[in-house]
């Protein structure tokens, strides 16, 4: 009794104060009341109308709660009141007794969150920012927050971590319980992400990381954290290693999310006993980013199902996408609380079907074949689960079965079909589900068949999604049934026709995105656009033409309008742009249209929304002049068109966050070097004229992406990186005008990842730190400038150096043994230079050095026992050691360590490129000889294999293991000293379009299995010792006398010296064909060069190289079309 009387006095007691608390409550403060208000200034629109001046903040005010006593505002929750302002007004920061803050679902438009203010903020214990659209990276302020128990910063996907580092963040939230980060960017942490949060956050129960891009294994001392009630670690791509078996002491865990990672080994089957877990994802976690149905199971997560408890309260358990062994535990039946299932099919057990016919609550099945060797396991019983509201099909084949069972599943509400394969029409019956609100078809195959006409059925549909299906024909008017439809996605399948008028009308329709298609045709009115609730179209990548309708800017609810690379014309005045008022989003990029601006325009441009602006290609003449006044503008492209004179100065004053002015013809800057762009991280001035001093943007604490390539700037202020891009993480100043030494304060950076310094005039020293210290540097490219002295020497472990290029300078000494610590090293370009020294063949160890060039240095010596390494240079798709003092045999064996060049490629069009922060994808570029001809390659195809090694002193023979290498494409072995025949096996290369081996001593016959030799079109064997008759099959009829003179030896029509001994068939060919001229001859040879991907002489490389006598070209086509 005693326990409860005192209970029951401090409830009175506690009741009282109330009453006095509330008897005696102050009046919300001036202060308070001023800065509230100025911060509903700040918002767009009209909002918040219980804020009224001359009222009580503290009384009625929405969102506000104050501490009666004193009047101050303690709390602030304007969550998902979908506010939208262009910054965060620092009027916040002057309620410095907020306990609790919440802006989730506002818009700010991508501006940062300010660098100073949250620090003033010292009793916060509750913040949440989710969903909110700020950019940049974290301040500092809110890792001074010591009091805070939970932070939501999830849903912006372009902050991230800096300065504060994630360390340095976390090391102040010890009395942290609640951390969502939901698609932050992590990736700066590395693999300490988990060392990190052991070591500051002890008492953490809710940890979201989802999507944050991390990597690395999950260290033994997160074990500290005891108190995990929610794990979510999913889509982070990068997280390896195995799923630790103390997970399964968390005695409170209810929510495990590891799916979509590289996990791998056993699961700890004692997780599944945990009577706490409520949601269990464990779903595709595996090496590769893509599935492979013939993964060995030591590249997945092995999981095996054993006792499920009785109680066990699991409602989730997904195992798509992991080795799972279907044998089910007869404790399968107590899973009587799971709705969500995903599997996993191998092989259907006897039992499966009839135990997860009795889960209860199940109306959540998604299934997938593993192994597609495997025979279909039957899916039929399926159709049994009539209380199904959702399902998942993925990687089954249905070119022999149709599943018309799906029909009977009279109760599904969402059906998702992935990487399916249908020969047969996609059963009718789905047309019957009309209860279904969502529709996705995903990575099918479906040949020839038109989207079909019952779509047209589900009239209760708000979604449909079709991606990377091959459909042909139109969109069926029957989509125009589809009154409820709120999303419909078409994107890369071939739909082709013109849209349905009706798509436009459907009443509910808010997203249409139907990218890169075929659609056709001039687009139609837009009936009613003033009613329409057309949020975001996306047209962007068909062959639509004709003008853009003016309904299309009278959707009063627009957001969003993309029609980047279609082939639209007419003139669009900027005002009818501007008077979407909701815009945040326009992209008319590459297409046919043309943009003015006339007067009055600009008064249209106040109190806008828009954020991002594409007008690239537009034909403008002029900067826009209201663009001034437009202060939400966040990225900004006015590249590809044909402004001239200066950059106004009003633009760096913008806050501006990526800017791209490129391809214009600006010549000068209004502004002085120093630009005051606090806010940008991309700037984008090459290809114009600009001259003078580099412009320098004042951004001390942003990482930031400078392109000031192709222009004629002469200097750089002094000091300008140390000083001012202190965090830049790309800067290209290739062809301009620069010159002295390359600064020395570019070892400040330390986030920089690309460097291009090449086509200048820099002289002087490489600065040891960009190899030294490569700890982020991915890209590395100073070629043609007058650098000289040696390499740097010390590279360390763990350089990250993917593609160097220091091509025409003129550095000496030797290739530093040290660059064997850059295993990630593909391209090694240090051609024309002065190197003195002997082949490198250590460098045979890097696993993915793919362009290795040597050319035109002071390399001596043989090249001997690289086939003592196992597959040494296996991935080698360019070799080139022409133009040294390389001398010796080859041996026979050192071609057969060249894996990539054996393999016939299946990645025929896929361009050599890598992905960087610094630069998103970035393609490689190299110089090569090829047919005679020296160009530079800007887009090198994966597929195109060349070896170069002319103009040395090798001797011997010219191994036969050459023609195993059966991808080469080019082969130059001229200006030697080889001896011996010309090896048969070289017929093996069938994709071989150029070879030259002239100015040998070689001897014997031409193979005459050469004619097989079908995709040779240029053939060098001019001053050798050859002899005996020309091959006369196929084209080498083609080729000039040139290709074989200096051979006394040799006879054949092409030389026009008849053999001793001809045969009938040379003869009756040489009387048919005329003496030619021989100015024809020497002058007609033309070169045509192909300067885009996927065209070729049948190997799709980059550039193609015609050079041929027209005159041959004509004999060989009469021989084999007539």
């Amino acid at each position: 009794m005693a326990p409860t009387k005192e209970r029951l006095h401090s409830l009175m007691h506690l009741f009282i104060a109330c009453l006095l608390k509330f008897s005696i409550a102050a009046p919300c403060l001036p202060d308070q009341a001023s800065s509230l208000l100025q911060l509903k200034a700040s918002f767009i629109g009209d909002n918040l109308p219980s804020w009224q001046a001359g009222t009580d903040c503290c009384h009625h005010w929405e969102g506000i709660t104050c501490d009666m006593a004193l009047g101050r505002v303690i709390s602030l929750d304007l969550g998902e009141l979908h506010l939208a302002s262009n910054r965060l007004d620092p009027a916040l920061f002057n309620l410095t007794s907020l306990r609790n803050l919440s802006l989730a679902f506002s818009d700010f438009s991508g501006a940062l969150l300010p660098a100073s203010g949250f620090e003033r903020l010292t009793d916060i214990i509750h913040l949440n920012l989710s969903c909110t659209y700020f950019l940049g990276q974290i301040p500092v302020g809110i890792a001074c927050l010591k009091n805070l128990v939970t932070i939501d910063l999830s849903g912006n996907y372009d902050l991230y971590f800096g300065r504060p580092s994630f360390q340095v963040f976390m090391a102040n939230m010890s009395n942290l319980r609640e951390l969502y980060l939901d698609r932050v960017d992590l990736s700066s942490s590395g693999s300490t992400w988990s060392t990190i949060l052991a070591d500051s956050v002890p008492q953490l129960q809710v940890l979201s990381l989802f999507g944050c891009s991390m990597s690395g294994s999950i260290h033994s001392s997160f074990s500290k954290l005891r108190s995990l009630t929610t794990i979510n670690l999913g889509y982070n791509f990068k997280l390896t290693g195995k799923v630790p078996e103390y997970f399964s002491k968390l005695s409170s865990l209810t929510v495990l999310d590891i799916s979509s990672n590289k996990f791998e080994g056993h699961f700890p089957t004692k997780i599944f006993q945990l009577k706490s877990l409520r949601t269990l994802d464990l779903s595709c976690n595996h090496r590769t980013l893509g599935w492979s149905s013939n993964m060995s199971d030591n590249h997945m997560l092995s999981v095996r199902l054993t006792h499920f408890p009785a109680g066990n309260n699991l409602e989730t358990l997904n195992l798509v996408g992991t080795n799972f062994s279907c044998d089910m535990p007869s404790s399968f039946g107590n899973l009587e609380y799971v709705k969500t299932l995903g599997l996993n099919m191998m092989r259907i057990d006897d039992e499966l079907p009839s135990l997860i016919s009795k889960l209860p609550l199940l109306d959540d099945l998604r299934l997938r074949l593993v192994g597609s060797d495997l025979e279909n396991p039957g899916l039929s019983w399926v159709s049994n689960l009539t209380q199904l509201t959702y399902l998942m099909l993925d990687s089954y084949d249905f070119s022999k079965s149709v599943p018309t069972w799906i029909g009977k599943l009279t109760r599904l509400e969402s059906l998702t079909i992935v990487d399916c394969t249908f020969s047969m029409p996609i059963p009718y019956q789905i047309g019957n589900l009309t209860k279904l609100v969502k529709l996705k078809f995903w990575s099918c195959d479906f040949p020839e068949q038109r989207m079909p006409s019952w779509i047209g059925n589900l009239t209760k549909l708000t979604s449909f999604n079709i991606f990377h299906c091959n459909f042909s024909g139109p969109i069926p008017t029957t989509i125009g049934n589809l009154i409820q439809l709120e999303e419909l996605k078409v994107w890369s399948s071939n739909i082709g026709g013109k849209i349905p008028k009706s798509l436009f009308a459907l009443p509910a329709l808010q997203l249409l995105v139907l990218i890169d298609n075929q659609l056709i045709g001039s687009l139609e009115d837009i009936p009613a656009p003033l009613s329409s609730p057309l949020r975001e179209i996306d047209l962007s990548s068909n062959q639509l033409t004709g003008p853009i309708p003016k309904s299309f800017f009278q959707l009063k609810y627009l957001r969003s309008l993309n029609f980047e690379s279609n082939k639209l014309t007419g003139t669009i005045a900027l005002g009818s742009i501007w008077r979407l008022r909701n815009l945040t989003y326009l992209n008319l990029v590459n297409n046919m249209i043309s943009i003015i601006e006339k007067e009055g325009d600009m008064l249209f441009s106040h109190s806008l929304k828009i954020q991002t602006l594409y007008l690239a290609s537009c034909n403008l003449t002029k900067f826009l002049a209201s663009l001034e006044y437009i202060d939400t503008i966040r990225d900004l492209d006015l590249s590809n068109n044909q402004i001239k004179g200066a950059i106004p100065s009003w633009v760096w004053e913008n806050r501006l966050v990526s800017l791209n002015l490129s391809h214009n013809m600006f010549t000068i800057l209004e502004k002085s070097p120093i630009v005051e762009m606090t806010h940008l991280m991309a700037l984008d001035l090459s290809f114009n004229g600009l001259q003078g001093s580099i412009p320098i943007p004042s951004t001390p604490s942003e990482l930031i992406f400078l392109d000031y390539s192709n222009n004629e700037f002469s200097s750089i202020e002094p000091n300008f990186v140390g000083r001012y891009l202190r965090n830049a993480i790309s800067i290209n100043l290739s062809k301009n005008k620069l010159s002295g030494h390359i600064p020395l304060s570019v070892c400040s950076l330390n986030n920089l990842e690309f460097l291009d310094l090449s086509y200048n005039n820099f002289c002087g020293p490489i600065p040891s730190c960009l190899m030294e210290k490569a700890d982020l540097m991915s890209i590395l490219k100073l070629r043609e400038n007058k650098l000289h002295g040696m390499l740097p020497e010390n590279i360390r472990e763990g350089c990250k150096l993917q593609t160097i290029d220091l091509n025409g300078n003129r550095i000496e000494g030797v290739v530093p043994r040290s660059l064997e610590n850059c295993q990630d090293l593909e391209v090694l370009d240090v051609g024309n230079n002065q190197i003195v020294d002997s082949f490198p063949s250590w460098m045979g160890t890097l696993p993915n050095l793919r362009i290795l060039v040597l050319r035109s240095n002071q390399l001596y010596g043989t090249i001997r026992d690289l086939h003592s390494v196992y597959q040494h240079f296996r991935s080698l798709q360019i070799l080139d050691l022409a133009s040294n003092h390389f001398s010796g045999d080859l041996h026979s064996k050192w071609f057969d360590n060249f894996i990539s060049m054996m393999n016939i490629s299946s990645d025929v069009g896929q361009i050599l490129e890598h992905s960087t922060n610094a630069t998103g994808t970035y393609q490689d570029s190299v110089t090569i000889t090829f047919k005679d001809a020296t160009f530079i390659v800007t887009k090198i195809q994966t597929s195109f294999k060349l070896i170069d090694l002319s103009n040395n002193s090798f001797e011997g023979s010219i191994p036969g293991s050459i023609g195993r290498l059966v991808s080469l494409h080019g082969l130059n072995m001229s200006h030697n000293n080889f001896i011996g025949k010309i090896p048969s096996q070289l017929h093996n290369l069938t994709r071989l379009e150029s070879m030259d081996l002239s100015f040998n001593s070689l001897s014997g016959e031409i193979p005459q299995e050469f004619t097989s030799l079908t995709s040779l079109s240029w053939l060098n064997l001019s001053y050798n010792n050859l002899t005996g008759r020309l091959p006369q099959g196929n084209q080498f009829l083609t080729f000039p006398s040139s290709s074989f003179e200096g051979n006394a030896g040799l006879c054949g029509i092409q030389l026009y010296k008849q053999c001793d001994n001809p045969d009938p068939d040379s003869t009756t060919r040489s009387t048919s064909v005329p003496e030619p001229n021989t100015l024809w001859q020497d002058r007609l040879d033309a070169i045509t060069f192909f300067l885009f991907a996927g065209l070729g002489f049948g190997v799709g490389f980059s550039l193609a190289i015609i050079f041929r006598s027209f005159y041959h070209i004509e004999v060989w086509l009469c021989n084999h079309m007539y």
